[in-house]
């Protein structure tokens, strides 16, 4: 297994217009040092800490206090199947979803709405419409209690109304 595996390659990318939505919770000032397939971030700030931000979640954690430091926590424990999906994106492999160079994986229903993380909620998605359809729904549901009911209206933009 190599860790490139699980990780978007990340030239060609704007990773600054791609995140602009997430200043906060992510400072104004840091480094994109690795991002899921599944679009999580890891991000190293000003101090040299890494964090991660869930995009699922849209919660933002300290993994560490360093490089070095993640390296070692990596290693321990589920770390490193939990932080980059491992098992998730094998099993997505596995029934056949392809990410082209521009996509991610993306809950069709985010765990920040109580959508699991299986495969059948899984699909390819552009990194573009996943960043920013996810930090709107972090933006709109940040302040609701745990369990508050959601009711999701989807448009298509493509028929006329």
């Amino acid at each position: 297994m190599l860790l490139t595996d699980y990780l978007i390659e990340q030239k060609g990318k704007d990773w600054t217009e791609l995140l602009s939505d997430w200043v906060p919770p992510l400072p104004s000032e840091f480094t994109v040092w690795m991002v899921n397939l599944f679009g999580d971030v890891f991000a190293v700030f000003e101090d040299g800490s890494v964090h991660l931000l869930n995009l699922g979640t849209g919660v933002l954690e300290r993994l560490a206090d360093s490089l070095d430091h993640f390296c070692d926590l990596v290693d321990q424990d589920d770390n490193a199947d939990n932080w980059l999906m491992i098992s998730l994106a094998d099993a997505c492999r596995q029934a056949g979803l392809v990410l082209s160079a521009t996509q991610c994986y993306s809950f069709r229903v985010p765990p920040i709405l109580g959508g699991s993380y299986e495969v059948e909620n899984v699909a390819p998605c552009d990194l573009s419409v996943h960043f920013s359809f996810m930090a709107d729904i972090v933006r709109q549901t940040k302040d609701l209690p745990d369990g508050a009911s959601v009711h999701l209206v989807v448009q298509d933009l493509n028929t006329k109304q």
